[in-house]
């Protein structure tokens, strides 16, 4: 190599190590957290929006926390939620730092700021419920966040966990080219925005629904590189926290998952600690998406839901948790 090819490559290094992902950290913490009607009060003093959930008649007999998934926000649980309430089962949801309706929607606040803030919202609705069975409900990104709390040294203050197409895409899992591509992203333009158009992805079957989501500015549409890469250090730390996960859990996944591949899927479930049916089971949803608590057969999930909420020794009522031996030898074993 000339010398000024070397001057060129020690200068393009130079520039990409100039580059880093952002992380919007919280503050120090200033508070203790609390729950009031302006919303979550977090430890470094921020409120984020919740969303509340109570059935019209008598105390519930159990209760959901709801961590909404990656660009979405709490909005996401209203239909099941009004279905728990229904069936005796109170819920609650808010949005995450970054996203809906919170301070500096947009900015990716770290893994270890999402998973503070989930334990701390769940120990404040289980004192608002004393005695009451309290389950964590994780749809995507939230699913990998209530994974992470719950493997931690901390354990999530809850009776179970249940996991809607958890997002595992690890790096682990990922092909050398998309981890390629991530790293020269964030490390080039970390500030750049992406979108989903193009990708031909379809994230569930219920199309008035996408074309709502479309329309609702808390969704986000556009997603920095960076945002990204924090993602995917979330996933790296879900995928990982797999074999020490603690808490009954119910496992949800459609088979036509197109955001969340099969095969970071299955090497979660084969990472999973033994346990017994009583202490996890994994429901394989045939015509279900990503979106599988929004598509158009959603129902079938939410009163599995409710049934592994009220016994979940018992098998649950759609049969979805006797597919996975035949889905598992259909991915190859």
């Amino acid at each position: 190599m000339t010398a000024r090819r070397a001057s060129v490559a020690a200068a393009a290094l130079l520039l990409i190590a100039a580059c880093a992902p952002f992380v919007n950290a919280p503050g120090r913490p200033v508070q203790q957290p609390y729950l009031d009607g302006r919303g979550f009060h977090a430890a470094d003093g921020v409120v984020l929006p919740v969303k509340s959930w109570l059935p019209d008649a008598g105390a519930p007999k159990a209760v959901v926390v709801a961590l909404h998934g990656f660009n979405d926000y709490s909005n996401f649980f209203v239909a099941p939620a009004l279905f728990l309430a229904d069936a005796g089962v109170a819920a609650y949801a808010y949005d995450q730092r970054g996203f809906g309706a919170a301070p500096d929607a947009g900015l990716w606040p770290g893994t270890e700021a999402l998973v503070a803030d989930a334990r701390a919202f769940t120990r404040l609705v289980r004192a608002r419920h004393p005695n009451v069975p309290l389950y964590v409900l994780g749809s995507s990104m939230g699913g990998a966040v209530a994974m992470v709390a719950d493997a931690g040294a901390e354990q999530l203050a809850a009776d179970g966990m249940i996991l809607v197409a958890p997002a595992v895409w690890g790096r682990a899992t990922m092909a050398w080219y998309q981890r390629l591509a991530l790293w020269v992203g964030v490390h080039v333009m970390p500030w750049a925005e992406i979108t989903g158009r193009g990708l031909r992805i379809r994230p569930s079957d219920n199309i008035p629904m996408l074309y709502a989501l479309g329309a609702d500015p808390l969704v986000l549409k556009a997603t920095r590189i960076d945002a990204v890469w924090g993602l995917a250090n979330l996933m790296d730390r879900a995928l990982a926290s797999a074999g020490s996960l603690k808490s009954p859990a119910l496992i949800l996944y459609g088979e036509k998952d197109e955001i969340i591949p099969r095969g970071p899927t299955r090497a979660m479930l084969e990472r999973l600690p033994p346990a017994t049916a009583a202490e996890r089971r994994v429901a394989i949803y045939g015509d279900g998406y990503h979106m599988l608590l929004r598509d158009l057969g959603s129902e079938t999930p939410w009163k599995d839901i409710a049934h592994w909420i009220t016994d979940r020794r018992q098998p649950l009522p759609s049969g979805a948790d006797k597919r996975l031996g035949t889905w598992l030898e259909a991915e190859g074993g």
